[in-house]
């Protein structure tokens, strides 16, 4: 499965033990987080989930050889994996074996404002270029764990946090829709002013809550 993620440039097979934090000295102290970036006010970076093309509710490969996995053992998708689905451009986790969209179905032609309250319409989905991950294969054990056990955690993806009592905190941003100005398809941030996840699938922002 091609997986990008911009917070990690080159992913070698790496276990990490401690509370990781990126973009800061340290996480929070005495809590239960195992990854947190950046937080501050004036925080406009988000992260970039792994780009993976699919087909309807059954993921294969993009760009790689089906069925290649970690260490050489059948790839299973796991639940609580996120992607960004190129087929249809959509913002997926999976829950109970099955993909759950975060995107959801935007009636075009669309109208949003921008940050200077400007009408922007929207009439298709842009066009996510693809490209831009053709020769950025990493190798099948490519593989980054946080938290207990990380040497012996067979889960297949490119970042896994192995604690069971710790969480990762997403990067913070107010109003991303506002303040982002370059996006990319599959970021993703926690809005502290909507206080929502917000994706981005390349053309909108959808902000979700159970």
């Amino acid at each position: 499965m091609k997986k990008s993620i911009t917070v990690l440039s080159i992913l070698y097979t790496t276990t990490v033990f401690a509370q990781v934090a990126i973009g800061k000295k340290s996480t929070t102290a005495e809590s239960d987080i195992s990854l947190e970036f950046y937080d501050s006010v004036d925080n406009a970076k988000g992260i970039v989930v792994p780009w993976v093309s699919t087909i309807p509710n059954n993921p294969v490969a993009y760009n790689s050889t089906t069925g290649s996995g970690y260490r050489g053992m059948q790839e299973t998708i796991v639940d609580g994996t996120i992607i960004f689905d190129l087929s249809d451009k959509k913002m997926k986790y999976k829950k109970a074996g099955k993909w759950f969209d975060l995107t959801g179905d935007p009636i075009f032609p669309l109208t949003v404002k921008d940050k200077s309250n400007n009408d922007i319409t929207f009439t298709q989905f842009n066009n996510v270029d693809s490209s831009l991950q053709d020769d950025k294969k990493e190798s099948n054990s490519a593989k980054v764990t946080i938290g207990v056990n990380g040497e012996s955690d067979i889960t297949s993806g490119i970042l896994v946090l192995t604690d069971t009592n710790k969480a990762m905190v997403l990067p913070k941003i107010a109003s991303p829709h506002l303040n982002l100005m370059n996006p990319t398809a599959g970021i993703m941030v926690y809005d502290t002013t909507n206080r929502q996840l917000a994706v981005y699938n390349g053309t909108i922002w959808t902000f979700w809550k159970p």
